[in-house]
């Protein structure tokens, strides 16, 4: 097996020339050109991790100004996120374990060094950081993309229908806190009669196991008003629980506008009956009125009384505009034009 060609930046706390030697010979064996700072104490520790990054710090617990539990607690934070590796004389493994929860990356004896055990707490404890620091990174383009989304968002437990998260336009949204959110379930904004459907339906969902679901619900604001949304629902791993994570658009102004249009439909095409049948039937009359009334073989009293049928058709026509006039009335039309802009 080659040595190592990545040229790791290592810093060994110790006092110890021994035991600095050994970790330096280790070091050399495995890696081909490790960059490493010497540091006697913590107080040089402390110079040193303030004007330079390492990838990896080797920590002696026994240094001449600072030792054991108070150490770790303070050199860590000092370490810029570079695993910290206890390399130690102490056989306590109680003190072990605690230091690990303390943000140690190892612990190891230096009666069991060898320079394979401590390359590979090193190539461990970076990969290890990496991981650690991957999942943090995304865990906060999660958390930007889900509280700064302009659509309400939430996250809600399969099994309990509770909510589990909520980002800021939902609260603004919906009208409630945040903190009546996480108390409440999907149950808590629909309406009662409405309940027994989406129980059903998200136990659908939960065996089907489907990637993304679509669907429109009816939801029940804070202050009792009832809103259309567009739900666009898919399933998630969620802190050791599936649930969902859901995208809500406000669909009820669309809805209500689709509505308006389809009215407006049927208003127009009772118009259009209006005008080829009502409409045509006193023109008719005006119109075979006007050739027999010019006809120089009718009676003056023949005349007028055709002249008496034209009025009364003029008015039934005058009767059938003003229906046709309230079937499309501006004010209805204007509203369209409102919800179309």
């Amino acid at each position: 097996m080659g040595t190592d060609r990545h040229e790791y930046n290592i810093l060994v706390v110790e006092d110890n020339s021994g035991d600095f030697a050994l970790v330096e010979d280790f070091l050399f064996e495995q890696i081909e050109s490790p960059r490493i700072r010497r540091a006697l104490d913590f107080e040089t520790a402390k110079k040193v991790l303030g004007t330079e990054d390492f990838d990896i710090v080797l920590l002696d617990l026994s240094l001449p100004d600072k030792v054991s539990e108070p150490l770790i607690r303070e050199i860590i934070p000092l370490s810029n996120g570079a695993p910290v590796i206890v390399l130690t004389g102490y056989t306590d493994f109680g003190f072990g374990l605690k230091s690990l929860s303390l943000g140690v990356s190892d612990y190891i004896l230096k009666d069991d060094l060898t320079s394979m055990s401590l390359y590979k707490s090193i190539i461990y404890s970076i990969e290890r950081k990496k991981s650690v620091l991957e999942k943090e990174q995304s865990d906060q383009r999660y958390s930007e993309l889900f509280n700064f989304s302009p659509q309400p968002m939430w996250v809600v437990d399969l099994t309990t229908l509770q909510f589990l998260d909520v980002n800021r336009a939902m609260i603004k949204h919906y009208g409630y806190s945040r903190e009546e959110l996480l108390q409440m379930t999907l149950r808590d904004i629909k309406p009662a009669d409405d309940i027994p459907g989406m129980e059903k339906s998200i136990e659908v969902d939960r065996q089907s196991h489907s990637e993304h679901i679509q669907r429109v619900v009816i939801h029940k604001l804070k202050d009792g008003r009832l809103r259309h949304f567009d739900l666009q629902i898919s399933p998630l791993w969620y802190k050791g629980r599936w649930a969902n994570i859901v995208i809500a658009t406000d669909i009820t102004e669309r809805l209500n506008y689709v509505q308006a249009i389809e009215n407006q439909n049927m208003r127009l095409k009772e118009i259009s009956w209006i005008q080829s049948h009502i409409v045509r039937a006193p023109i008719s009359r005006i119109m075979g009125l006007v050739s027999l009334i010019t006809n120089p073989k009718e009676s003056e009293s023949e005349k007028q009384l055709m002249l008496d049928y034209i009025l009364e058709s003029v008015y039934e026509l005058d009767e059938v505009v003003r229906n046709i006039t309230d079937k499309s009335r501006v004010e209805d039309f204007q509203a369209l034009l409102e919800n179309a802009g």
